[in-house]
């Protein structure tokens, strides 16, 4: 009798275990390894179990869209800034204030608290040296490099209209070519054919140059810099006309389904130690808590264009659709 009335005690405490376990879902633009390294060291030091997706910045943007009505997620973290400024304007996401704001500079959160930056990752050219050399090609130092005929078919980026990180390469060659929007058309057109293919996640081209299927990408330093790291042979260069970069951010989901967790989460991924994860993964951090990685790119290094995010966000819908007009649909 005491054996089963002490059985029937530790089943009762698990099945209370089990519905009183904190939990909070979430959508992360990340990449998956610094996601889940991440989210396993919250739910470590706080209990709070993460549910998380992984999407790219588009489909990230176009999932709360879908869910509007009903939020299947309660906070966003990592994607491109300008998917962030994107949902504020659509009303997907809710301000909050986080006492670790402190910590990020001004120019690199939301004013009204909607979103905050994490990172600064500058978008780059790489090309993988062994399978460059064997097709006689030079890596690319400039916009105008891309369009040389030897590079027909031989340069992969990723598709706008799921990309946060191709949608920045689209508003920054605006700049590059002084906001004429006709020249940006043109010359996507004109890259158009050297392009073999538009992949759906913005680190996908980059990870095709290391392992040699493809010599050239489009990509964000970080994502580049890690490969090179972990031994791929390939070189990174950076536009001489000028570079644009992503400010990856952080929101949390209007009327997601656990606000309170969310917040939490918030707060904790600004925190020093999430930030020193954040740090590893060879992206520039903005919070004053995080240092540099040394094989990290600094922002000093690079020559950058000057960014009019609030403008590329209110013009993203606009710009998507001429490109999938003049350029997509051709494919």
């Amino acid at each position: 009798m005491k054996r089963v009335i002490i059985v029937a005690f530790v089943l009762l405490l698990g099945v209370t275990m089990v519905f009183g376990q904190q939990k909070v879902g979430a959508y992360t633009t990340l990449e998956e390894p610094l996601a889940k390294e991440l989210f396993d060291e919250f739910q470590k030091e706080t209990g709070i179990v993460v549910n998380w997706q992984r999407l790219s910045g588009g489909e990230v943007e176009s999932r709360l869209e879908a869910e509007k009505s009903n939020p299947q997620a309660s906070i966003w973290v990592g994607g491109v800034g300008l998917n962030h400024i994107s949902a504020k304007l659509k009303g997907l996401t809710t301000p909050y204030k986080s006492k670790m704001l402190e910590n990020t500079p001004l120019q690199f959160r939301d004013p009204e608290n909607y979103w905050v930056g994490l990172y600064i990752g500058p978008l780059c050219f790489v090309t993988n040296n062994k399978v460059a050399k064997a097709q006689g090609l030079v890596p690319p130092t400039s916009w105008a490099d891309l369009l040389k005929p030897e590079y027909k078919g031989k340069i992969r980026m990723p598709n706008p209209t799921t990309s946060g990180t191709a949608y920045n390469t689209l508003t920054t060659l605006r700049y590059v070519f002084g906001g004429d929007e006709n020249k940006v058309f043109d010359y996507l057109s004109k890259l158009d054919k050297n392009i073999d293919q538009y992949t759906k996640s913005g680190s996908a081209p980059g990870k095709s140059v290391a392992i040699g299927e493809i010599p050239i990408a489009i990509g964000y330093a970080h994502d580049n810099v890690k490969l090179r790291v972990e031994g791929a042979d390939i070189t990174i260069t950076f536009p001489s006309e000028g570079t644009g970069f992503e400010i990856a951010s952080m929101s949390l989901v209007k009327g997601g389904p656990d606000p309170v967790n969310a917040k939490k989460l918030y707060d904790w991924v600004l925190s020093p130690k999430a930030q020193e994860i954040i740090a590893k993964w060879y992206v520039i951090p903005l919070s004053k808590l995080a240092k540099k990685n040394p094989n990290a790119f600094s922002i000093s290094e690079i020559k950058t264009v000057n960014q009019d995010v609030i403008w590329d966000a209110a013009n993203k819908e606009r710009l998507l659709e001429r490109w999938v007009k003049e350029i997509g649909s051709k494919r």
